[in-house]
């Protein structure tokens, strides 16, 4: 069974592509292609800077979209997003002016507002995950945050707390994003891609 790890140059590839070897998924390959997502069994979108830069990078890759709507939306793939890969997710993020993201998700991304100005943007650190709703692949735990913007919208499944409410993980159907950094949250990430790897939705 094969994983893509959408290479578009907006993520953190090789600690992401570490940690999910860490977690068993021994057919992992790097894909910067829409052939090799498009035949992929499980598809991981990492992300790491603005939302507009990296939106805009996954579209200059030849047939990407088109492979991900292919795969994921119509016939049922697992995704996952990680981090401004949940954040494509949704159908705008406001970083920079507002850009389309690829509007899985109804809702957008905006510039965290925490209700206490001591709490510090960007949010930064170990942070309590809860999952208010049951899904097979959140549980409550300890993950590593590092991000200014948050999404607002629907089917969120899991939030933590800065200064109030913030989404820590989105999902629907085959589709699931987690803002936190599992491939920096020790055992609470690898067990999160492990129940991933595993995943029948």
């Amino acid at each position: 069974m094969s994983l893509a790890l959408i290479d578009y140059g907006a993520g953190n590839l090789h600690s992401v592509h570490n940690a999910l070897k860490a977690a068993g998924a021994t057919d992992a390959v790097i894909a910067a292609d829409a052939d090799a997502v498009a035949r992929a069994d499980r598809i991981v979108l990492p992300g790491v800077g603005a939302f507009g830069a990296c939106a805009a990078a996954l579209r200059a890759v030849p047939g990407m979209i088109e492979a991900l709507e292919q795969r994921v939306r119509i016939e049922g793939a697992p995704f996952l997003g990680i981090c401004v890969g949940m954040q494509l997710m949704a159908e705008t993020g406001e970083e920079h002016g507002v850009h389309q993201g690829l509007g899985w998700m109804q809702g957008t991304v905006a510039l965290l507002e925490p209700a206490d100005p001591a709490a510090k943007v960007p949010h930064m650190g170990w942070n309590d995950v809860t999952a208010p709703l049951p899904h097979a692949l959140i549980e409550p735990g300890e993950a590593y945050f590092l991000h200014s913007y948050a999404y607002r919208g629907r089917d969120v499944i899991a939030t933590t707390d800065h200064a109030g409410a913030v989404t820590a993980a989105i999902g629907r159907d085959n589709m699931l994003g987690v803002q936190f950094h599992p491939e920096k949250s020790q055992r609470y990430g690898l067990a999160l891609l492990e129940r991933f790897l595993a995943w029948r939705p």
